[in-house]
């Protein structure tokens, strides 16, 4: 049986990035949250916390957190049917696994109102949206938005949509590299932009155009970043439409294919078990992410 008062300590040490403020919250001395995070690294034999400036939790210390995440939106179901349990603490805070380009796009506008609602903290995990999943099946979130469709065990999935990604290059570097023409042949052998080691977007719509094989390729994780080196002409890459409407409308970026886009599938997957707030977070991004996202059939 866990104790809860040490991993509450866990907890406020995690979010309020240090010893001394946790202390603050719990209404405990800096010392006593210490002692409460050495005893807990002796219950479960490994540590918790990696002494740094922040504190950052271990693996198993994010599984802690995550355990800890999920009994508080349980409790604020009850909190609502047993008004004295309530505390009045802090607001809660939910910790999702989500894609740069969701982030960088339509995430924000969807979810900004329920938080400013609901009173709800986000702890965001920046992840290739084809391996998100892989923090929900570590324990480490309570959610997350991810190209896979089949959920872990203990979850659901829900389709919002898809994004849409247009294959753009500046006009110089189209002037650079494609004078005769635009060719499959000819981007394969062209500089590529591509997110990170998990992104295999560009190696995707490559393979879709009969091109198989590696390519000469920038590394670039951030999407910010990834728009701007298309717009210098350092490469062509994927990059959502959302993202760069203003961009194509005033030819500071081109298509390099006309109409050949690529759709790639958001899931919204959750806990089961994680509570009404969860719930309705979930219900509202349902109805909002049609906004932004290109709608799909389940397959």
């Amino acid at each position: 049986m866990f104790d809860y008062k040490l991993l509450s300590a866990l907890a406020a040490v995690i979010e309020q990035a240090g010893f001394e403020r946790a202390a603050q919250v719990l209404g405990l001395s800096q010392s006593a949250v210490s002692q409460r995070i050495k005893l807990l690294e002796a219950r479960v034999g490994q540590p918790v916390l990696v002494r740094a400036t922040p504190p950052i939790p271990t693996d198993i210390g994010r599984r802690l957190l995550n355990h800890v995440q999920q009994v508080r939106l349980l409790e604020r179901d009850l909190q609502s049917v047993v008004p004295a349990l309530d505390e009045g603490g802090m607001p809660e805070r939910l910790r999702i696994a989500l894609n740069a380009d969701s982030l960088a796009t339509w995430w924000a506008l969807a979810v900004g109102d329920f938080c400013a609602e609901h009173r709800l903290l986000t702890d965001l995990v920046v992840e290739d949206q084809d391996v998100g999943l892989k923090r929900m099946r570590a324990g480490e979130v309570a959610a997350c938005l991810c190209g896979s469709e089949r959920p872990v065990a203990g979850a659901r999935s829900l389709l919002l949509g898809a994004m849409r990604y247009r294959a753009l290059a500046s006009p110089d570097f189209i002037d650079r590299h494609f004078p005769q023409g635009v060719t499959p042949q000819a981007v394969a052998r062209s500089p590529a932009l591509v997110f990170g080691p998990d992104d295999f977007l560009q190696h995707r719509y490559l393979a879709s155009l009969g091109v198989e094989g590696g390519f000469e390729h920038h590394l670039c994780p951030s999407s910010e970043g990834f728009t701007r080196m298309v717009e210098a002409g350092m490469g062509w890459g994927l990059v959502p439409e959302l993202q760069v409407r203003a961009q194509l409308a005033s030819g500071q970026l081109v298509e390099l294919l006309a109409d050949h886009c690529i759709d790639v599938p958001l899931y919204w997957h959750h806990w089961r078990n994680g509570g009404r707030l969860l719930t309705e977070l979930t219900d509202h991004l349902a109805k909002k992410a049609g906004q932004w996202l290109v709608p799909l059939a389940p397959e």
